[in-house]
């Protein structure tokens, strides 16, 4: 089980290179099974996610090699994954439907995993199918797609980034034109789309509301470098902003991070876009109202790193979460370290400005997990921060590392290093 160590930290000050997007990254692994030619996707982040892509790819029955930060897929004969068992790891799993949907007419797929937040269910990725014309058919916790796909206008009852991606995908070898309405507007949905276009996909609107796809016969082999992680990037800028540091975030895109930016730049946080990246100077000072929103509104991603710093401002902050109905659990840990939050359904009070003091906290999801270090870096005394299923492995490459080259003191201890203690 992942264990780390975080304590009392200094203003956190230098460089940082930020990492390539997990989001963006595993739907551009998913759209290889598109193409019988070879993809090569550059600068892939050492993740568990990632791998587990890479993996159920091989379970597809492509080829797959990982060179250094290279990822190389080929899938000449594309097949239902082999191993259920992966499919049940993490939630983009089911972004390998559409891309096998569109081309060998059928697929066959364990419903997928991942970070317990919510129900999240996949109703809008088989809806969607069906407008393009396949049979969908759902047995215990298997779903079969199958059926030609034709062009169709398809309006998602709710602007699902996922669903977005994997009718995108499928319909880019439907016959006919698709119309998506109400699409996702996320910067990984315009990067999938920049990827599936230099594969000769036809693709208009991606980033708006509608997007229009026109199907091909085939698509080709492709060689892409997707895009920065806007979410590691903020969640280091809200480590910045606690501490008071003074840090440049590389290769950090602020215009994918616009909301995020506004909240802090309101608490008094200095934050300038650079040709290297994001710099920021200074401490959040102010209270602040939030509301996740789908993009561009604020990201519920970051909804949990932002709360530690609103937990350290004076004043009274509140919080709405609208997007998932389970991304408070990181709440109950925070208290235990000293923080005053008080959550009525979706509605977060934090009476900000409590000092925290170190403690023995546990990781409930992917962000909870991020939230939780960052406490850590403010608090007085150890804190160790367990996560028993690697929930940090899977979204963010190295967060302790990288905070640690700010001037953090962090580090990931083994398990046995700490039944030693």
């Amino acid at each position: 089980m992942p264990q780390y160590r975080i304590c009392h930290s200094p203003r956190l000050t230098g460089e940082v290179r930020i990492s390539t997007a997990k989001n963006a990254v595993l739907p551009i692994l998913a759209a290889a099974l598109l193409t019988q030619e070879e993809v090569i996707i550059h600068q892939t982040p050492a993740l568990t996610d990632v791998r587990h892509m890479l993996d159920i790819l091989r379970s597809c029955g492509a080829e797959v090699e990982a060179e250094e930060t290279d990822a190389r897929v080929r899938c000449l004969a594309a097949g239902d994954p082999e191993d259920h068992a992966l499919l049940r790891t993490m939630r983009a799993s089911v972004l390998i439907l559409g891309p096998l949907a569109a081309r060998k007419g059928e697929c066959s797929l364990t419903m997928p995993g991942g970070c317990a937040i919510g129900q999240r269910p996949i109703d809008l990725h088989l809806k969607g199918l069906q407008k393009l014309g396949a049979k969908v058919e759902q047995e215990g916790g298997t779903v079969r797609v199958s059926g030609a796909l034709k062009g169709a206008n398809v309006y998602l009852d709710f602007p699902s980034v996922g669903a977005t991606e994997n009718l995108m995908m499928a319909a880019t070898l439907a016959k006919g034109v698709t119309r998506i309405e109400n699409a996702a507007k996320e910067p990984e949905i315009v990067d999938l789309c920049h990827f599936l276009t230099m594969m000769g996909a036809r693709i208009a609107g991606a980033g708006t509301a509608n997007i229009i796809i026109e199907g091909v016969e085939r698509l080709h082999g492709a060689e892409y470098t997707p895009i920065p992680d806007r979410i590691e990037a903020g969640t280091l800028a809200c480590a910045a902003a606690l501490t008071e540091g003074g840090v440049l975030l590389e290769r950090a895109r602020t215009d994918h991070m616009r909301a995020l930016l506004f909240k802090l730049s309101e608490s008094g946080v200095i934050c300038q876009e650079d040709e290297r990246g994001l710099r920021l100077r200074g401490k959040a000072r102010h209270p602040m109202e939030v509301r996740t929103l789908s993009y561009p509104g604020f990201p519920t991603d970051m909804q949990a790193p932002l709360m530690v710093v609103a937990a350290q401002t004076h004043g009274l902050s509140v919080f709405l979460e609208t997007i998932f109905e389970n991304r408070y659990m990181h709440v109950v840990e925070l208290n235990r370290m000293g923080a005053q939050i008080r959550v009525e359904g979706q509605l977060a009070l934090i009476q900000g400005g409590r000092a925290l003091t170190g403690a023995h906290v546990s990781a409930t999801d992917l962000r909870a997990a991020a939230a939780l270090m960052l406490a850590g870096l403010v608090a007085q005394g150890e804190t160790i921060l367990s996560d028993p299923v690697g929930h940090l492995m899977r979204g963010y490459e190295g967060l302790e590392d990288k905070l640690r080259l700010l001037g953090a003191e962090t580090e990931k201890l083994s398990e046995g290093a700490m039944n030693q203690e």
